[in-house]
């Protein structure tokens, strides 16, 4: 929608965004800018209802302003924070239809009708609002060739109504351009994005924001003890790495890391247990998990800036087929001891994230440690793209997770854990299947699998995004295609820790 975002105190704004509430008029403060009264006749126009997202203009004959623009923040009642990134949005997009350059965002005199109980203060409305922006600027025009003519877009220059709505727009940009990494890593084709082309992209997110990047491949996945993706990336001919990411604060050094593992199967054929009819079709998002955590990271390290070390893992691998691939019946012997026996070469993704959760447990002795993965397609059936399956069992932490869920608007839903579950996964032959025979409860199994290889008194949230990570319809501040989720929520958790 627009080629940058500033915000900015020279000159006038061309245009206004003011905002109201469903069936009320408009507020006093709003009025102030009426200089002719155009703005209160379009408030009046029967179009004009107030509804979220529900955008009207108007034209002022006197004065520096050009166009005002109201947008509905939907029912006073029921509002929060969020709906403040989809009325961002919707006038983004008029904005953007009209090239408009500057802008002034004054939702003050609206929320200042807020009570208590849903109250949003200049900091968080700007926060919002660069959110809501942010993202709807994403694009992925990269690959676009002759036959394609890219629109041109405006460079949006932002005037705030004070300095904390200022302060916490660029904040809010901040964590867009964060999401809207993932988003872009996400929708790079297999064919580019293959795991050391993810790895050089980590390297250079490093460079930008002094992180420490280091790549785990070859011999060094032998050393390591990495099975997982020596087994699962060996059919390729574009080898699997594990990619470390490590954000080291100036205070707070010596503080246990929080250490994320994002699964990143750049692609998926199923292996040997191929994929049947048109089900290998968008499988370059099954690197959805690494994508959101290194999207994060970039947050992190730009925008939250904690006092205490996170370390990411990015494990990375393409499931491909050839007479190298391992097979079903195969049994695999990971860094904890743990033996599996695969029973489904498409249950992939838990074999790479068993690797960086036995080794981050190892290695890193973490506070605690989150995986994030498009792991089962029962996940979607059991939740479909409204929640992501979240495990945990440690109280504390759930807490934080769901308050970050709440604050980025990235939903979870807590499923059980129980120990009848591990039972599913037991093998004849080895300690565990990969995929058991049994389909239900097919998300929780995925769970219970990765449970083994996190240390006992390692608290562990496992997120599984599999119905969650893309869209198909527009939602409002997210285009259809890759919504680089978890990359706020993350963050946000970060933030709470």
């Amino acid at each position: 929608m627009f080629e940058s975002i500033k915000v900015t105190s020279r000159g006038k704004p061309k245009t206004l965004v003011i905002a109201r509430f469903k069936d009320e008029s408009i507020d006093t403060n709003s009025k102030k800018h009426d200089s002719d009264g155009s703005i209160v006749r379009a408030s009046k126009r029967p179009e004009c209802v107030g509804a979220l997202g529900c955008t009207v203009e108007a034209f002022p004959t006197k004065g520096f302003l050009e166009r005002v623009i109201i947008v509905g923040l939907g029912e006073r009642k029921s509002f929060n924070a969020d709906a403040l990134r989809y009325a961002a949005a919707a006038a983004g997009k008029l904005l953007a239809r009209a090239k408009c350059d500057s802008v002034l965002f004054d939702f003050c005199g609206a929320l200042d009708k807020l009570t208590t109980k849903n109250k949003v203060s200049d900091f968080d409305a700007g926060a919002m609002v660069g959110e809501g922006l942010g993202m709807l600027s994403w694009n992925y025009d990269n690959l676009r060739g002759s036959k394609t003519t890219v629109p041109s877009r405006p460079k949006l220059a932002m005037h705030c109504s004070s300095k904390k709505f200022a302060d916490g727009f660029n904040r809010g940009l901040g964590m867009a351009e964060g999401t809207n990494l993932a988003r872009t890593l996400s929708q790079t084709p297999p064919n580019i994005a293959v795991p050391m082309w993810m790895a050089t992209q980590a390297k250079k997110l490093a460079r930008q924001t002094g992180m420490k990047c280091t790549v785990y491949s070859g011999k060094r996945l032998e050393t390591e003890g990495l099975t997982g993706h020596i087994e699962v990336g060996k059919a390729s001919e574009n080898p699997p790495c594990m990619i470390r990411l490590d954000y080291i604060p100036a205070r707070g050094k010596s503080k246990a890391p929080i250490v994320l593992v994002g699964k990143t199967i750049t692609y998926d054929t199923g292996g040997l247990s191929l994929k049947i009819s048109n089900g290998m079709k968008g499988m370059k998002r099954d690197k959805d998990g690494g994508c959101g955590v290194i999207g994060a990271m970039q947050i992190i390290a730009n925008v939250i800036k904690p006092n205490r070390p996170v370390t990411a893992l990015i494990v990375s691998a393409e499931n491909s087929v050839s007479d190298n691939a391992y097979r079903p019946d195969d049994v695999i012997e990971f860094l904890n001891g743990v033996t599996v026996e695969v029973t489904n070469t498409d249950a992939e993704g838990r074999l790479v994230l068993a690797d960086g959760l036995a080794w981050g447990c190892k290695n890193l002795k973490p506070e605690y440690i989150l995986d994030m993965a498009t792991l089962t397609g029962g996940v979607v059936v059991a939740l479909g793209s409204t929640y992501s399956g979240m495990w945990c069992d440690d109280d504390k932490l759930r807490a934080k997770v769901e308050a970050a869920a709440d604050a980025s608007g990235e939903r979870v839903w807590r499923l059980p854990h129980h120990s009848e579950y591990n039972e599913m996964m037991k093998s004849p032959i080895a300690d565990i299947v990969n995929s058991s025979a049994v389909r239900g409860a097919h998300p929780i199994q995925g769970a219970a699998f990765l449970s083994h290889f996190v240390e006992e008194g390692t608290p562990w949230v496992h997120l599984d995004i599999a119905g969650t990570h893309a869209t198909e319809k527009d939602m409002g501040f997210i285009c259809p295609g890759p919504r680089g989720f978890g990359a706020r929520l993350i963050a946000e958790l970060i933030e709470r820790s």
